[in-house]
């Protein structure tokens, strides 16, 4: 395993960042296809064996399930300090909104509610789940800058979020002497590349970490046709990608012919490639083979030619899931779930 800088932090994290939606209790939440705790923890022992030490999870994974997971596991099987663990917070809800919650409240309390599902003092990088309208984002971050001063967050992340929102958030934050956010989460993988538009600048010049999500396409970038579990019973991801299947076939199939050619997985060659862009891509991870693609991709070697292949086929893609949600219209329907 490779090791290196988020950003600007001082957190030390492995290339490869484990992926935890995968882990929860399936009849609390809205995915079906996850892991039961037995599962998970065998998952994430294999991952620390492997030298994988960041791991990301959120509150809204399977009602807190994941979370509570995760920390139980991470707690048992490895020293804290060892652990670069990342965890995120929604939007207020309308509920939220219509008791007078105020969004550092909500984001206070989001915070103090992940903590205990962890049972951990403290997260190593919190993040902003999705840009939410109706909160200002100086009181985001005004919240976040006191969780970090508090001692109960070391630094702070954003997802689902467009390049104007990123630099504003941060430049404000410079002006105010806040809290900046270091690394940025989003939706990046071969068959999904928007984010190289603005977002990739952006963080090339400032420092900021990428950890993309969705990183093999729920499993389109892992095998032909993407006859995986999740492929064919996670609504959510077939919305994501089947309206674009066909002009995504082109490159899948280039996965493929690199992987013969070179004697490795699909998994390989696509995690490959996406470790030439970013920081450390989140890859989940419900059965063992998951992490040992993901592993020795980092120590796999494309050509500047594989590249090229692999890239040149690529046509523009309208932007899908959560992303598709991220508009000024929101503030007319808060969020009550996101990815």
């Amino acid at each position: 395993m490779q090791y290196t800088r988020l950003g600007k932090s001082d957190l030390l994290v492995s290339r490869i960042c484990m992926g935890c939606m995968g882990f929860g209790d399936p009849l609390t939440g809205q995915h079906r296809w996850t892991l039961d705790e037995t599962a998970s923890r065998d998952i994430i022992r294999y991952g620390l064996e492997k030298g994988i030490n960041f791991y990301d999870t959120a509150i809204a994974y399977q009602n807190g399930s994941s979370e509570r997971y995760v920390g139980r596991a991470l707690r048992e099987m490895a020293k804290r300090e060892e652990v670069v663990l990342a965890t995120k917070f929604l939007p207020r809800t309308a509920a939220q909104i219509a008791e007078g919650i105020s969004g550092k409240q909500a984001i206070a309390r989001s915070l103090d509610q992940s903590l205990r599902n962890l049972g951990m003092d403290y997260i190593d990088l919190y993040i902003y789940h999705i840009w939410d309208y109706n909160t200002p984002v100086i009181d985001v971050l005004e919240a976040l800058h006191t969780a970090v001063t508090a001692g109960k967050v070391r630094a702070i992340g954003i997802s689902n979020c467009y390049a104007w929102q990123l630099a504003k958030a941060n430049a404000l934050a410079e002006r105010e002497g806040l809290t900046s956010f270091v690394s940025v989460q989003s939706h990046y993988n071969l068959i999904m590349r928007e984010d190289e538009r603005e977002l990739f600048g952006l963080c090339a010049e400032e420092g900021i970490a990428m950890t993309p999500y969705s990183a093999l396409a729920s499993g389109r970038l892992s095998r032909l046709e993407g006859h995986t579990r999740r492929a064919v019973e996670d609504d959510y991801a077939r919305g994501k990608y089947d309206g674009t299947a066909e002009q995504d076939r082109i490159i899948i199939a280039r996965v493929a012919e690199l992987a013969e050619r070179h004697q490795v997985s699909m998994t390989e060659i696509s995690l490959a490639w996406l470790l030439t862009k970013v920081t450390a891509p989140v890859i989940g991870a419900t059965q063992k083979h998951h992490v040992d693609g993901a592993v020795n991709a980092v120590a796999l070697q494309l050509s500047p030619e594989d590249i090229r292949y692999l890239e040149e086929a690529y046509q523009p893609h309208f932007l899908t899931g959560v992303m598709a949600q991220n508009t000024p219209q929101a503030k007319d329907h808060p969020q009550v779930w996101t990815r």
